[in-house]
């Protein structure tokens, strides 16, 4: 049971959806409620701040791809399709500027 426990707090969706201090005070009643020594409730919290890290950054990646395919799917352009078209105008601008001197 405990062990059903431990994997149900360390599953991704679940570190994902909780911050930082939520999963810290979840470890700490996790190891003091299930008798763990200190050497064992130390790894598994070091555990729980790894899989939590590991979650928000693929939450985060996650978010980010969904982003870019609702851009696309809206043809929307992006901070770079912008950064060239202002490129162009400057040179544009930069070419009309030398041909009226």
């Amino acid at each position: 049971m405990l062990e059903y426990l431990k994997k149900s707090l360390l599953t991704g969706v679940g570190m994902a959806l909780r911050s930082k201090a939520e999963i810290e005070e979840l470890a700490k009643d996790f190891a003091q409620k299930s008798s763990m020594d200190q050497e064992e409730a130390r790894q598994f919290f070091a555990e729980c701040q790894q899989k939590y890290e590991e979650a928000r950054v693929n939450l985060d990646n996650k978010i980010e791809q969904a982003i870019e395919k609702i851009i696309h799917r809206l043809d929307l352009p992006t901070k770079k399709d912008i950064q060239e078209l202002n490129n162009r105008v400057d040179e544009l601008n930069k070419k009309l500027s030398e041909l009226k001197d």
